[in-house]
């Protein structure tokens, strides 16, 4: 008796692209255009060349691992810019993460008042 195992499916696709699968705990997130010019809630313009202190970014999740536990597609993550790795992916950046690199998860299926899981 014969086994086969099922090789991963690299065949490209009509527009060239080949499919992706992110590993263990890896998330894909897709951030927001930079804004550039900021207004501070009492009306100061806050020019893009301003040095501010480490400053978090939001960012929408496009693509999970296997072993990601706490976020799903379609959530929005909040994660240190400088921690990251970015990438292109057919014109568009995205930024690769640790699901352990993520600080919150702006989600509506936890607005039940719980706080999540904690690592």
């Amino acid at each position: 008796m014969t086994s086969t195992v099922d090789a991963p499916d690299t065949t490209p696709r009509p527009d060239g692209s080949v499919p992706i699968r992110l590993l263990h705990d890896r998330v894909l997130v897709r951030p927001g255009a930079d804004e550039g010019e900021r207004r501070s809630t009492g009306g100061i313009v806050i020019p893009a060349t301003a040095q501010v202190g480490r400053r978090l970014s939001w960012a929408r999740v496009v693509a999970i691992g296997p072993t990601v536990r706490t976020i799903e597609v379609g959530d929005r993550v909040l994660f240190e810019p400088e921690d990251r790795g970015s990438i292109e992916l057919h014109g568009l950046e995205y930024v690769l993460l640790r699901e352990r690199d993520v600080h919150a998860v702006a989600s509506s299926r936890h607005a039940d008042g719980h706080t999540g899981l904690y690592l």
